[in-house]
């Protein structure tokens, strides 16, 4: 009797190790064909640049860099109360050129910056 336990265990033993033996079969597969597909669309893709194909800085050297002063632009109103403003009528950018160009500086006493850790204004 204590053998017939032994050989039922065995069985229900054995059962799990082949059910664990085909789920791993499974993805490694799964893993096979995943790098099989990827293989495949990178084939597809273009080649990278070659070095005479990148970009080179224009004749005239560097594209220098523009700094000003910008201010917010004011929203347009509309003519009627019960008229909407569409989005082609605001605009595309939210500020303008300033007609001030001088750079602000800090008041004096000032921390600068908000938690700066300065003793701020007195």
């Amino acid at each position: 009797m204590n053998s017939a336990m032994y050989e039922a265990a065995a069985g229900v033993q054995v059962f799990g190790y082949v059910v664990i033996l085909v789920v791993g079969l499974a993805c490694v597969g799964g893993l096979i064909w995943a790098f099989r597909l990827g293989f495949k669309v990178r084939r597809r893709e273009p080649a990278p640049p070659r070095p005479d194909e990148q970009p080179r800085m224009p004749p005239s050297g560097p594209v220098g860099e523009t700094r000003e002063m910008r201010e917010p632009d004011e929203v347009p109103r509309a003519a009627d109360d019960g008229e909407r403003l569409t989005p082609y009528q605001l605009g595309n950018v939210g500020t303008k050129r300033a007609d001030d160009q001088r750079r602000s500086r800090w008041s004096p006493g000032s921390s600068g910056s908000f938690g700066g850790g300065g003793g701020g204004r007195t």
